[in-house]
C-alpha cells in the first residue's frame, strides 16, 4: 500500500524534502512507517520520542494501523514564545 508522508518545520530541513510517497505492507502501523523513515533518514532518529505524529490530520499513536492513501504528518514539538 502507498501512504503520503509530510515533513514539517525542522524535520523538512533534515529530510531535505517536503514529503514522499512510501510503500508499506498491508497492515503496517504508524510505528512501522516511522521506523522506515528513520532507516531512510537517520538524522530524523534524533527526534524519536519527541515527534508529533498525525494520520489524516488527527494525532495518532504508533500502534495505529495505516490504510492505503493515508496522509502521515511528522512534526516537531509545539514551541511557544
Amino acid at each position: 500500500m502507498e501512504i503520503n508522508i509530510l515533513f514539517f518545520s525542522v524535520l523538512r530541513e533534515l529530510a531535505a524534502r517536503d514529503g514522499l510517497i512510501m510503500e508499506l505492507a498491508q497492515g503496517a502501523t504508524l510505528g512501522d512507517a516511522v521506523s522506515e523513515l528513520f532507516r531512510q533518514f537517520p538524522n530524523l532518529a534524533a527526534w524519536d520520542g519527541r515527534l508529533l505524529l498525525a494520520v489524516n490530520s488527527e494525532y495518532a499513536d504508533r500502534e495505529r494501523v495505516l490504510e492505503s492513501g493515508d496522509e502521515v504528518a511528522l512534526m516537531p514539538p509545539v514551541q511557544g514564545g
